[in-house]
């Protein structure tokens, strides 16, 4: 069951392994008797990607659930809830820090007062262990094989642009129209100057001429604000200005692959208590298509087909 859960959080047998400390094999084993077991597939496999099935994402719901309480008795047999103390040091990127994850912040220091935070704010994808950090938020997974990975929703983008650019440049009909228009680009993005859109239900990877390229998510949201490209950017950053009809989203009809927004921790870490007694509580107030996702697929802004993503 570990072993499911964990395939399911990374989306990967080779990402299960390594956090359970197994070879690729034993995982595969693994999920086949459970496959075995409840009599119905768990996953759709392929060579890009490993999804869960219909049946796969209902037990997962409660695999998971069992999993953390599971964890939460080691830990409470370790270390009584009232030990947890001490600090924390985090590094988190912009796009959950600012605007979101404050609150959850007030919320969990009123549960565990004896905790203290050390946040840093930052874009970068960094190892937690060679920096020194307990835990790092980021949209990307890690490269050390130490690390558990665990995400906590998916991270969604659009193309994007105001409506008076749109009304002077017009916009793009299909995404290999996007060389004929001035783009800005975040330059985290793993795949460089390219975006991979679902055309005819398979992700195709599409060429950018990038005007102006940014490692800051919010300048880019704020020069397409003033008409000066269109944008590439997470909904977690540009949900409130498109549905207040200060940008508006294109290519609707051809979404964009996305990421997790992921918690990266080293397994041994001496503060293992409190790094899960946070991801417990981020977990139980947050679900893996977010609130504002929800909102643009209402009103027609994103695509339902970002439903079946993984």
């Amino acid at each position: 069951m570990e072993a499911f859960v964990r395939v399911a959080e990374s989306g990967s047998f080779i990402k299960a392994a390594e956090q359970l400390g197994v070879t690729r094999s034993v995982i595969t084993a693994r999920i086949q008797q459970l496959e075995k077991f409840v009599d119905a597939p768990l996953f759709f496999r392929s060579t890009r990607s490993v999804r869960l099935s219909d049946t796969g994402l209902t037990y997962y719901k409660e695999c998971a659930g069992l999993i953390n309480k599971f964890e939460q008795l080691v830990d409470q047999m370790a270390n009584s809830r009232s030990t947890l103390h001490g600090r924390l040091r985090i590094h988190m990127a912009p796009g959950f820090a600012i605007d979101y994850f404050g609150k959850y912040l007030t919320l969990f220091l009123q549960s565990y007062p004896d905790i203290d935070m050390d946040i840093v704010v930052n874009d970068k994808v960094i190892d937690p262990i060679s920096s020194g950090f307990d835990i790092v938020f980021q949209m990307f997974p890690p490269n050390g094989e130490t690390l558990i990975d665990r995400k906590l929703f998916s991270v969604n983008r659009v193309v994007c642009a105001t409506p008076e650019f749109i009304e002077k440049h017009g916009k793009p009909e299909h995404p290999q129209d996007l060389e004929q228009f001035t783009l800005g680009f975040y330059s985290g993005y793993p795949t460089r100057n390219k975006l991979q859109f679902l055309i005819d239900d398979q992700f195709q990877d599409i060429n950018l001429n990038v005007k102006v390229s940014s490692s800051s998510i919010h300048l880019l949201r704020d020069f397409a604000l003033n008409h000066g490209a269109i944008v590439c950017l997470p909904t977690l950053v540009v949900h409130g200005n498109i549905l207040a009809g200060k940008l508006t989203t294109v290519l609707r009809d051809f979404p964009l692959s996305n990421y997790g927004l992921r918690a990266v921790f080293p397994a041994n870490s001496k503060n293992i208590s409190k790094i899960r007694s946070l991801l417990d509580f981020l977990i139980e107030r947050l679900t893996n298509i977010p609130e504002w996702d929800i909102k643009l697929i209402e009103q027609g802004y994103l695509s339902e087909r970002i439903k079946h993503f993984p």
